[in-house]
C-alpha cells in the first residue's frame, strides 16, 4: 500500500485524508479548525486527527508509512486579495516610465520601488540598447538592505532574455535575495502585465516559504519523512522547494484542487463543480477529465496576472457568510465572512446568555445588529486613539456584542463606526448569523452550539415575521438560489467573465421564474444543464439538491465530499509546459527560434524545429524533474499561423509555436527497506 497525505487550509476549515496511491481508495479524513494566524497548528491539528482516524480502521497508517504528502493552500491567493505586500524591489529594463504614466499605468505594476534601467530588445529579439550595468550594480547595492525581494522584467524579455538573465545574476551575487525574472514565468507578451506577475511573485516568496517550513517542521515532528508537494492554479503539483521559487503558481490552488478531487471522487471526466465551503463558493468545469483553464491568467483582486490557472468563478456565498437583510426589509446573504453564532458560543459559553437577554428585550429596543458580537483578531503595532483603544481592552476579555460594548465603552451609536474601521483594519472579527447556524437549528449540522444559533434566528426571524425554522429554511433556500444563478451565469459566460444577471431585469425575471414557477403565469421557464453537478464541501447536501432540481440535471454527491479538496491535492501529476516561438526574420526564408533561455537563427523551419526539439524536449524533462516528477513523458504539439494572400495563392507564413509538455507521476519517498513507491492515481 503507498499511503500519501492531502492537506487543503480553508477560510474555515483545514482538512487532511490518508489515499492508497495503488488504488485511489480514500482510507480516512479528518478537520481542523484554520489557525488563521498560524496555518501550521490548524494542520497540524487536522493530520493528528486523520491519523487517529485510521486507528479504529482496517488499515492503521503509521507516520513512517506515507509516501507524499501535498498542499493545497490559499495562501498565495489571500495574501494578494488583502492586500498584503513585502519591500519589493522591481527592476525594468527598456520600459518607457513617461509612457507608462501618461496611460495610468504605473499603478498596475504591484510594487512602490521601481527602478527603470536603460537596455532591452525588439519584437524580434535584437537589442535596441545595450544594458546599463553600472546603473543595474548602482539600483541593486542601494536596496539590497532595504528590500525583501527582487523581480526583474525586460520590455521584450520574452522574445530574448539576455538582459534580464544578466541581472539576475548580479542581484543573486551582490545580495544573496530572491530574485525572479518575467521570462521564467511566462512566454507571451503585454510587457505591464509581465511585470506585475513577476512583482507579486517576489511579494508571495517570503510568506510561501515560511508556510513550508512551518509545514515541514510539523512534518519532521509527526515523524513524517515524505517529499512535500504543493498544488498549482492549474491543479498540478510541484515540489515544495520548486513553489518557494515561483508562488505565484500557487494561486487559485484550492479550486483547482476541488476540481481535482471532484473528478477523482466522481469519476465523470466531464461535469460542473461546485464547491462550497465557509466563506466562498467556487464553480468550475471539468472537459475530458482536465480543468478548464483560463488561458488569458488568473485574476485576483483587480490583479490581472499571467499565470495559467483554473478558470473558477468565485463568488462570497459560504457557511460563514453573513446573513443581513437591507434597508427594504429583503433577505440577504453574503458575501461579508462572520463567525458563526453557534461556534463563538461553543468556545465562549456565555454568548447564549447575551442572546438569551437580546431575545428578552422588547422588539422595539432592538437594532439590527442585535445579534452581532466581536471578538479581538490581533494586536496593532501602530498607535491607536483612546476610542479604539477603549474597545480592544474590553475585547480582550472575550467576544462582546455590540450592544454591551457601546455600554461600557460609553461611545453609543458610534461604538458600531469604530468597530467597522478596526474590521476593516483585520484587529476585530465579527460574529453573527449564518447558513450554518441554520443548519444547526434545523438539525441538519450539530458540530457546534445549537441553542446560540436558535437565539439567533429567533432575533432575525422575527424581523420578518416567521418562526425559526421558516426563517432557517428561508436562509437555505436563498444559498440554493444564489448558488444556482452564479453556476448559470458562470455557464452563460463560458469563456467570459461570468455573466451578470440583473434582478430587476428580463433575464433575472425568466431565472426567478424558472426556479419557482407561478402556476398563474402564461409563462413558464425551464432550465436543463446537460452535465452533471458534482458538488463537494460539508454542507453540500443541504443546499445543491435544489440546485440540480432547478436546472433539471444529475446530482453527484460522491463520498468523502467534505473532504475533496485535500483528496485533489494528491491525485494530480506533476505537468511542466515550455513554449517556443519560430518567426520568420528576412526575405529569404531565414527563420528566429525564440526559446525559454535564448534564441538562434536558421536558414529553414524544419531546421528550426529539429533544433528546438533537440534542445527543449530534454530541458522541459529536467523541469519536471526538478519540479518533483518521475517516468516523466513529453508531447509536442506545433501550431503554424500562415496568412491568405490578396489574389488567393500560397499563404503567407507568419510563424510557428511549439508547445512542449512534460508530464509525470510525483516522486514518492522511498519505502522500509529502500525500494521506491511508486503512485498509481496520477492525474486523468
Amino acid at each position: 500500500m503507498t499511503v500519501a497525505l492531502g492537506i487543503d487550509t480553508g477560510g474555515t476549515f483545514t482538512d487532511a485524508v490518508l489515499v492508497d496511491l495503488d488504488n485511489g481508495r480514500v482510507l480516512a479524513g479528518a478537520k481542523a479548525l484554520t489557525t488563521r494566524h498560524d496555518l501550521a497548528i490548524g494542520i497540524a491539528g487536522a493530520i493528528g486527527n486523520v491519523l487517529a482516524a485510521t486507528r479504529a480502521a482496517e488499515n492503521r497508517v503509521q507516520p513512517g508509512d506515507i509516501s507524499l504528502v501535498a498542499l493545497s493552500t490559499t495562501l498565495a491567493t489571500n495574501t494578494i486579495a488583502e492586500g498584503h505586500r513585502a519591500s519589493v524591489c522591481l527592476i525594468l529594463i527598456g520600459y518607457d516610465p513617461g509612457l507608462l504614466q501618461a496611460f495610468d499605468l504605473t499603478k498596475d505594476l504591484a510594487a512602490e520601488d521601481v527602478v527603470y534601467l536603460r537596455g532591452g530588445h525588439d519584437g524580434a529579439g535584437n537589442e535596441v540598447e545595450a544594458l546599463d550595468e553600472a546603473g543595474a550594480r548602482e539600483a541593486i547595492l542601494a536596496h539590497r538592505h532595504r528590500v525583501e525581494a527582487f523581480a526583474v522584467s525586460g520590455y521584450f524579455g520574452v522574445r530574448n532574455p539576455e538582459h534580464e538573465i544578466r541581472v539576475r545574476t548580479m542581484v543573486e551575487e551582490l545580495t544573496g535575495l530572491p530574485v525572479t525574472c518575467g521570462h521564467e514565468l511566462t512566454s507571451r507578451l503585454d510587457s505591464v502585465r509581465r511585470a506585475t506577475t513577476v512583482a507579486l511573485n517576489a511579494h508571495l516568496i517570503l510568506p510561501l516559504r515560511e508556510l513550508i517550513a512551518s509545514v515541514q517542521r510539523t512534518l519532521r515532528e509527526l515523524g513524517i519523512a515524505a517529499p512535500l508537494m504543493v498544488v498549482k492554479g492549474d491543479g498540478s503539483l510541484v515540489r515544495a522547494e520548486w513553489a518557494m521559487h515561483r508562488p505565484i503558481e500557487t494561486i487559485l490552488s484550492g479550486p483547482a484542487a476541488s476540481v481535482m478531487g471532484a473528478w477523482h471522487l466522481s469519476g465523470r471526466r466531464d461535469m460542473w463543480a461546485v464547491d462550497v465551503g465557509g466563506t466562498t463558493t467556487d464553480i468550475a468545469a471539468l472537459r475530458g477529465g482536465w480543468p478548464s483553464l483560463n488561458l488569458d491568467g488568473a485574476v485576483v483582486n483587480g490583479w490581472r496576472t499571467m499565470v495559467e490557472a483554473v478558470d473558477v468563478h468565485t463568488t462570497g456565498l459560504g457557511g460563514d457568510s453573513q446573513v443581513w437583510f437591507d434597508r427594504e426589509g429583503a433577505l440577504h446573504v453574503g458575501p461579508r465572512r462572520v463567525v458563526p453564532l453557534a461556534l463563538l458560543a461553543s468556545e465562549h459559553p456565555y454568548v447564549v446568555a447575551d442572546l438569551q437577554r437580546a431575545v428578552a428585550t422588547p422588539a422595539e429596543r432592538r437594532d439590527d445588529a442585535t445579534a452581532e458580537f466581536f471578538t479581538l483578531a490581533r494586536r496593532s503595532a501602530a498607535t491607536l486613539d483612546d476610542e479604539d483603544e477603549r474597545i480592544l481592552q474590553h475585547l480582550e476579555r472575550g467576544p462582546q456584542s455590540v450592544a454591551r460594548l457601546a455600554q461600557q465603552t460609553n461611545l453609543g451609536w458610534l461604538t458600531r463606526r469604530r468597530l467597522a474601521g478596526l474590521e476593516a483594519r483585520g484587529l476585530v472579527r465579527r460574529a453573527g448569523f449564518t447558513p450554518t447556524d441554520a443548519l444547526h437549528v434545523l438539525g441538519r449540522f450539530t458540530l457546534w452550539n445549537a441553542d446560540a444559533a436558535r437565539l439567533g434566528a429567533a432575533l432575525l426571524a422575527a424581523q420578518m415575521h416567521l418562526d425559526v425554522n421558516g426563517f432557517c429554511q428561508r436562509v437555505v433556500t436563498a444559498v440554493s438560489d444564489k448558488i444556482t444563478k452564479e453556476l448559470v451565469g458562470k455557464i452563460l459566460g463560458d469563456g467570459l467573465p461570468a455573466a451578470r444577471l440583473s434582478e430587476d431585469g428580463i433575464d433575472g425575471a425568466l431565472l426567478a421564474r424558472a426556479l419557482h414557477h407561478d402556476e398563474t403565469s402564461d409563462l413558464q421557464t425551464t432550465l436543463t444543464l446537460t452535465q452533471p453537478i458534482v458538488a463537494i464541501g460539508a454542507p453540500v447536501a443541504a443546499y445543491v439538491p435544489d440546485v440540480a432540481r432547478h436546472l433539471h440535471t444529475e446530482l453527484i454527491i460522491p463520498p468523502h465530499a467534505d473532504v475533496a479538496n485535500a483528496v485533489g491535492a494528491v491525485v494530480g501529476g506533476v505537468i511542466q509546459r515550455i513554449h517556443a516561438l519560430i518567426n520568420p526574420c528576412d526575405d529569404d526564408g531565414h527563420v528566429r527560434l525564440h526559446m525559454p533561455e535564448s534564441l538562434r537563427e536558421f536558414a529553414t523551419v524544419d531546421d528550426a524545429i529539429r533544433y528546438a526539439e533537440q534542445t527543449l524536449i530534454p530541458y522541459v524533462t529536467r523541469l519536471a524533474h526538478d519540479a518533483g516528477a518521475e517516468h516523466v513523458e513529453v508531447q509536442v504539439t506545433r501550431h503554424d499561423r500562415k496568412a491568405p494572400t490578396a489574389r488567393g495563392g500560397e499563404e503567407i507564413y507568419l510563424g510557428t509555436e511549439l508547445t512542449f509538455t512534460a508530464t509525470g507521476r510525483p516522486r514518492l519517498a522511498p519505502r522500509p527497506g529502500g525500494q521506491a513507491a511508486h503512485s498509481g492515481a496520477s492525474s486523468a
